[in-house]
């Protein structure tokens, strides 16, 4: 396999690394590519106040998500995991050990590429990767890197030295990026899920009140939480409840609150839902307890009340979104709904179910829940009794909305 692998304190890891990560990927066919998070960086100090090597690491992660090539993308924690300075030598090193068979390449910038003979044993480091050298500004030209390669070609006989130019990269140093994060800027410059990290992390000096979040805020931190895969869908859940709440008349502001935090617990196992349910005080019945798909409501709706001060209204339709419950208010079916039929869903029937809902809210969500009792019966599976009396309240309604016309 080839494996790129891309160093750095990542503090923060911002749209610069990913797009470089991203072009170099691409042009040099690679299989794979590793993210390493420094531990200690060895060619400078890091910054007082600086996010702690678990925070550093979280955001790469997230960041990593962020570029879409799924499995193909890990970050690493072993030079965070191994203490000391983080040497990109003993790094690589260590990684050729682990997996001999393998042809690496070491992605760095302009400054890290014109200075790489001060580095800790380049001999070493060159013995076991290649170099893939990328410019981020117009400024760092082909005749700049030529100079370098060629010194370093002859330096060190046999070196593998791959370099290229990303014109448009966005050019802003972390240096710069955390100092504008402190002034309240920047959340442009960062993957959306790693702006919501730092704020509901207060990290950079960032001082966001979590309960009082506008929706420009709560957005990326709503985004934080989830895997990378999800956010189509919470962001369809979020048009898609724009358009139910200005088509009924609903409130807009809290359907698009709802509809971003109705997931935001999803990817925790049973044990974390279980956890959280324990601190919070949620109630949980037996079926709940074995089930993360149904406690991922009642915890994102304590998450949404005691963590970002949702009101009542926000929070209960975050609560009863996967289930339904009997005499659901308003908002309760439009997120519900928005759930089920956002503009990613693709399931037979989807737009049967998404032209009744704009005919009839009541009618369109019981064709959903009696869809969801027709697949749980399929698979064999239980039924929730809130879904059961959910359905039943809308046949009611429904039945007598028709005989009253």
């Amino acid at each position: 396999m080839k494996i790129g692998i891309y160093g750095g304190t990542y503090n923060p890891p911002h749209l610069g690394h990913l797009a470089a990560a991203k072009a170099v990927f691409e042009l040099l066919e690679l299989d794979r590519l590793w993210l390493i998070p420094a531990g200690t960086p060895p060619h400078k100090t890091m910054p007082s106040g600086s996010p702690s090597s678990e925070q550093r690491l979280e955001m790469t992660r997230l960041a990593a998500e962020q570029l879409g090539l799924g499995d193909k993308v890990e970050v690493l924690d072993m030079e965070i995991s191994r203490g000391g300075k983080s040497f990109t030598s003993d790094t690589i090193s260590e990684l050729k050990a682990q997996n001999p068979g393998d042809e690496f390449w070491l992605l760095m910038g302009t400054d890290m590429f014109m200075t790489f003979q001060a580095w800790h044993e380049p001999q070493t480091i060159l013995r076991h990767t290649g170099i893939a050298a990328f410019g981020r500004t117009e400024a760092d030209t082909e005749e700049l890197f030529a100079i370098q390669r060629e010194y370093l070609m002859k330096q060190y006989p046999g070196a593998r030295i791959f370099t290229l130019t990303i014109p448009g990269v966005i050019d802003i140093s972390s240096t710069e990026l955390r100092d504008m994060l402190q002034r309240g800027e920047g959340g442009n410059l960062l993957a959306p899920a790693v702006y919501g990290y730092i704020l509901r992390n207060h990290l950079y000096n960032t001082n966001a009140d979590l309960k009082k979040l506008s929706l420009r805020e709560l957005r990326p931190v709503a985004l934080s939480h989830l895997k990378h895969s999800r956010i189509p869908h919470v962001l369809g859940t979020e048009e898609e409840a724009i358009r139910l709440a200005q088509f009924y008349g609903a409130d807009t502001e809290k359907a698009r609150r709802a509809a971003l935090l109705h997931d935001c617990t999803k990817r925790l196992s049973l044990s974390e839902h279980l956890a959280l349910c324990e601190e919070y005080g949620v109630e949980v019945d037996e079926l709940e307890k074995t089930s993360p798909n149904l406690l991922h409501s009642k915890t994102a709706a304590a998450i949404a009340k005691n963590v970002y001060g949702e009101c009542d209204e926000v929070c209960e339709a975050i609560k009863w979104h996967t289930t339904g419950q009997a005499d659901m208010t308003l908002l309760e079916k439009i997120l519900y709904i928005a759930d089920y039929i956002e503009p990613t869903r693709s399931f037979p029937g989807v737009e049967k179910l998404r032209k009744k809902v704009y005919e009839d809210l009541d009618a369109g969500v019981l064709m959903g829940m009696e869809n969801t009792i027709a697949l749980m019966i399929e698979r064999g599976g239980p039924i929730h009794p809130n879904t059961t009396s959910a359905a039943e309240a809308l046949r009611e309604r429904t039945g007598r909305n028709r005989g009253q016309a």
